[in-house]
């Protein structure tokens, strides 16, 4: 009887990262995965410990995709921001996973290649190296959250959205003036979450780039 084929590394985190493409990651299970590939659950933990790591591992794929090909240009700025939409990108293919690196610190080559360029714009801003690090988490903070959140809408389907913006506009234009005065004044020109969703995320950034160029010596 021939013996179950053994799955590389690689080929575990590309059928993980299919599966999450349609579930969540609190419902992916590695139990899930080994069934996918056609094996026990013990083979995949030769590969990898626990989900916690087998899901940090498929996100810095992401990370690691997003950074491919990159090549820094212009001031510190551009350099954080080109980076910034190279990361909303990558996850916006793979929303599921926008949590998962939120949530978990990620020591892989992609995040590396991610803190190094972060780092290295932050230092050719002429800020002082005992603020770098601290700046640096804020920026990752602000991306993670606003990456997220992208994400938390990128996995509705086209019905749920379109649902959503029904009940927003209802919930808005239909706002009582008296108990509601300034959303009824505002109801026309107010947009739904979802909407301009990629000006906002430059907008915010860009708001906090200034804000931290103000502060350097």
């Amino acid at each position: 009887m021939a013996g179950r084929r053994r799955w590389s590394g690689e080929e575990i985190l590309d059928t993980a990262a299919e599966l999450l493409r349609t579930s969540d990651a609190e419902s992916f299970s590695v139990r899930k995965l080994a069934a996918a590939l056609g094996t026990d659950s013990s083979s995949l933990y030769r590969h990898f410990r626990t989900k916690t790591e087998l899901l940090r591992a498929v996100a810095d794929r992401v990370l690691a995709a997003a950074m491919d090909g990159y090549r820094p240009e212009g001031d510190w700025k551009q350099r954080i921001t080109a980076t910034a939409l190279r990361l909303r990108a990558a996850f916006g293919e793979h929303p599921q996973l926008a949590v998962v690196w939120g949530r978990y610190a990620s020591g892989g080559t992609g995040a590396r290649l991610v803190m190094e360029e972060m780092l290295q714009a932050l230092r050719a801003a002429g800020l002082p190296d005992a603020e770098i690090p601290r700046r640096y988490h804020r920026i990752v903070v602000l991306l993670a959250a606003l990456i997220s959140s992208d994400a938390g809408i990128g996995t509705l389907t086209a019905e749920e959205y379109e649902q959503g913006v029904e009940q927003f506009r209802v919930a808005v234009l239909g706002a009582d003036p008296d108990r509601f005065p300034a959303l009824a004044h505002f109801a026309r020109e107010v947009r739904p979450l979802g909407a301009d969703r990629r000006a906002a995320f430059e907008e915010i950034l860009a708001a906090h780039l200034a804000r931290l160029e103000a502060a350097i010596p």
